[in-house]
């Protein structure tokens, strides 16, 4: 104990200390379950579009309502059209 200090400065230094060191021994395992621990997703292949890893896969046919567009006869064949030209660029 420091002579020169109050009782309530070491319990503030001991609850500062006690702080610290949860902070980072949560900071710790926090790094180490991310570097050490992390195992990547697999990422969901369609066939044909296996090249493009940047568009994730769509998560099921019934979605929420505001996630769904109903498309003009005219705008489903621009959309197959669209497709199709993306399938026939060359892979990398």
């Amino acid at each position: 104990m420091l002579p020169s200090i109050s009782p309530a400065q070491h319990i503030g230094i001991a609850v500062l200390l006690v702080a610290v060191f949860l902070w980072v021994a949560g900071f710790g395992r926090l790094v180490w379950g991310a570097r050490l621990h992390h195992r990547p997703e697999a990422e969901p292949r369609v066939a044909g579009l296996a090249g493009i890893a940047a568009i994730p896969a769509q998560r099921r046919a019934e979605a929420h309502p505001m996630e769904s567009v109903e498309l003009t006869e005219a705008e489903e064949a621009a959309f197959a059209s669209l497709v199709r030209s993306i399938r026939t660029l060359p892979q990398r």
